[in-house]
């Protein structure tokens, strides 16, 4: 694996950072991060053999839904969840036989999809069907912030993590079956405890849904182990989630906390951003411009060793009514050598593309 220095003793990877069965991407490559985010959403479909399950927001990529298409035409059983906002048009058409209008192409594929026999639904969830994420053959997983769009595979900055591992598998699988069954929120019956910890070759996973286990207070408690620093990129964050108390409180305790936002956040009368300056936050705005779009990662980093990934904003919302899910991987409890070292990985690699985003493309608050 190639690298070269980036700043003082942080590293910038060329390539996706694979850690035995983990390999995380930071994308896209179209506005200067390392990794090709579609050609690894294609090359995961493409090998797909017996079955492929996708649950995603939004698709309205022809690459994407093509790879989807040939593996249905391999014998492939394919079943998608879509978010039901990107078919139904927001108002009646005048003429509803004829097609057109905001969110057609969303409506295009989803036709196709049904055209080549594929089990499609779209979501019953009163909120956002948020999730982004494929299970492979009950083999392989693959998440992160992006969904299967041209925007978020080439403008938007964002990330996706491929685990090899038959557990990771099953727990998502598990979340599959509730969502095709149209089971969403905590007075639902059906829904299973928190999965207990996987270790995927030498990096521990913890893998949370939301609104079912609450990820926003695994996310502070996983902060309070924190003894250095706090490092992350978001897209939405809002006042009052509960994340940024616990900062504050960390940054009475002399934790460095350096973060970068969505240009779109400076303005909201919500966001987090005025109380973690008032406190001592290293805050960056990374605005639309040229080829880029918005920042949507969902990332965050605790003493360059434990990320915390995937499809989960900062806000109220995600905690208690959409559909999420979070993956931690690392665990900065572990005394275990091999770990510590493959975790580790995988946090400097996260943590050097925040850096590369606020020195190429960030604005100080």
């Amino acid at each position: 694996m190639r690298n070269n220095e980036y700043e003082s003793n942080i590293k910038i990877y060329i390539m996706s950072i694979k850690c035995g069965d983990v390999e995380f991407f930071a994308g896209p490559r179209d506005v200067g991060a390392p990794d090709d985010l579609k050609g690894a959403v294609i090359g995961f479909i493409d090998k797909a053999e017996r079955k492929l399950d996708i649950a995603v927001q939004e698709l309205q990529s022809k690459a994407i839904a093509e790879a989807i298409i040939r593996a249905r035409q391999r014998k492939v059983v394919v079943r998608i969840v879509l978010e039901q906002d990107y078919i139904r048009a927001s108002r009646m058409k005048a003429d509803p036989f004829c097609a057109g209008g905001e969110d057609e192409e969303n409506r295009f594929f989803h036709d196709a999809f049904l055209r080549a026999n594929i089990d499609v639904k779209v979501d019953y969830n009163i909120g956002i069907f948020h999730q982004k994420f494929m299970v492979r053959d009950d083999l392989a997983v693959l998440s992160g912030s992006a969904n299967f769009t041209e925007e978020d595979m080439h403008r938007n900055l964002n990330h996706l993590i491929l685990i090899n591992n038959v557990e990771v598998a099953r727990i998502y699988s598990s979340e599959f079956k509730e969502i095709q069954m149209g089971r969403f929120g905590k007075q639902n019956e059906g829904h299973y405890a928190v999965p207990e910890e996987v270790l995927a070759g030498q990096v521990p996973l913890k893998i949370l849904f939301a609104p079912d286990h609450n990820p926003e207070m695994e996310i502070m408690k996983q902060m309070m182990k924190a003894k250095k620093r706090i490092d992350f990129a978001i897209f939405t964050f809002a006042q009052s989630s509960g994340i940024d108390d616990t900062m504050v409180k960390l940054m009475e305790f002399k934790m460095e906390v350096k973060g970068a936002f969505d240009g779109t956040q400076g303005g909201q009368t919500w966001s987090a951003i005025p109380n973690l300056l008032k406190h001592g936050a290293e805050l960056y705005k990374v605005p639309a411009k040229d080829k880029l779009g918005k920042l949507h990662h969902k990332l965050m980093v605790l003493d360059d060793e434990l990320v915390i990934s995937g499809s989960f904003n900062y806000t109220s919302d995600a905690n208690c009514i959409n559909d999420e899910n979070i993956l931690i991987l690392g665990d900065l409890d572990s005394r275990d050598k091999k770990q510590k070292e493959a975790q580790a990985q995988i946090g400097l690699f996260v943590r050097a593309e925040i850096e590369r985003i606020i020195k190429e493309h960030g604005k100080k608050f």
